[in-house]
């Protein structure tokens, strides 16, 4: 870890203690009224700009340098999950049924930090910068608000982080192209005939029928799709009668697709109603496919990903090429809209993301904060040069 001046020490624990209060009291999606009223209340104090967000939850600060240039964004996202925390930290969760388990009070006090620091450099800095405390990442509906409400239409680059347990503090994994998957959600219906479980032969069995579709529906991936593209299909929910003697009439499955390129995604909801319709019929039921989909694979730009490996190295970070996640992230819906790149955090957690024991090293907040800052100033600078070639 790199040597810390006394001001940053300063910084770290004034950091430090915002997170324990954010961890301490958690909001889930749109619900986060506190957790705003705080940041309003950091913002204030340290005399940074706020622009009106016309949402319930959420933050909107601006930091305006001396100098004229481009419009960037940095994003954190502010919202909890309903899991009962089991840290025993002096500061876990003070609400039942709610935690910090993704780690987003750790991003939020990271990117507060960043504007913090950047406060200190108006001087310097060739443009500005919008720091966006986005509400409701975890049910994958807030970028899509924040970006209908307009406020990023002047927005020129926007980057963004999640914390990764796995990766440990004082490392950055920075990669071009798809980091993150797409994700959709399905559920099938499946109708027969019930009857007695004695007398199989006068009903059609919808739990027969329904393990005959998960099986095929495999041949989706293995079959339907290139070796050289990624794809994931997964049962998740599978529920079926209510007794031990009687052969059910319906069956319903629900679960979920990932996919990292567009085009497989976009191929995958009629093979699957394919598989589901002509398997039931087969076999003399009815299948009936419903495919949500929910946010498209997070695909950071490559020249911006590689701009970012030369701030993370003069930040002190040690930078990694780290493996695609096929988790779900909506930040990738600014990245539909507007060029950027995501990262991930080295934390050096105790558990994966989601898990009601996780603990992460919080000695990963202060150089989280200073590489976006660094980040903002050294892309707002590159920016305003020449015009660069998009990849």
């Amino acid at each position: 870890m790199m040597i810390k001046t006394a001001e940053e020490a300063q910084l770290e624990q004034q950091l430090t203690d915002y997170r324990h209060q954010l961890h301490e009291h958690p909001e889930l999606s749109f619900e986060e009224y506190e957790t705003t009223k705080a940041l309003e209340g950091w913002l204030t104090e340290a005399d940074i700009e706020r622009v009106d967000l016309p949402m319930k939850t959420g933050v909107l600060a601006v930091i305006r340098g001396k100098k004229s240039g481009p419009t960037i964004a940095l994003r954190a996202d502010i919202d909890a999950l309903p899991i009962q925390e089991n840290t025993g930290l002096p500061f876990a969760s003070q609400i039942s049924g709610k935690m910090h388990a993704c780690g987003h009070d750790f991003h939020t006090v990271s990117i507060l930090g960043a504007a913090l620091l950047l406060k200190k450099k108006e001087e310097e800095m060739e443009g500005t910068v919008k720091i966006i405390f986005q509400p409701a990442e975890e049910n994958g509906g807030g970028a899509v608000k924040v970006l209908k409400t307009g406020v990023l239409d002047d927005v020129e680059a926007i980057f963004g982080m999640h914390n990764m347990p796995y990766i440990p503090t004082g490392t950055i994994g920075i990669k071009s192209g798809p980091l993150m998957a797409g994700v959709d959600r399905f559920v099938i219906d499946v109708e027969g005939t019930g009857t007695h479980a004695a007398a199989p032969e006068k009903g059609i069995d919808s739990i027969v029928i329904a393990s005959h579709i998960i099986t095929a529906l495999q041949t989706v991936v293995s079959r339907n799709t290139s070796p050289l593209d990624n794809a994931v299909i997964s049962i998740t929910r599978l529920e079926a009668g209510n007794t031990w003697n009687v052969l059910p009439q319906t069956a319903q499955m629900e679960g979920t697709v990932r996919t990292f390129q567009e085009h497989v995604r976009d191929g995958i909801p009629a093979k699957m109603q394919r598989v589901v319709e002509g398997v039931a019929q087969a076999l003399g039921a009815k299948g009936t496919l419903h495919y949500t989909k929910l946010g498209p694979a997070l695909i950071n730009d490559e020249k911006y990903a590689e701009w970012a490996v030369e701030t993370a190295g003069k930040s002190g970070l040690k930078v990694i090429s780290p493996v695609p996640s096929s988790a779900g992230e909506d930040f990738a819906e600014y990245l539909k809209e507007i060029p950027g790149a995501f990262f991930f955090m080295g934390v050096s957690g105790t558990s994966d993301l989601h898990h009601p024991d996780l603990i992460i090293d919080e000695r990963a907040i202060l150089p989280s904060a200073k590489f976006f800052s660094n980040l903002a100033v050294d892309f707002l600078k590159k920016m305003s040069g020449p015009k660069m070639e998009m990849s």
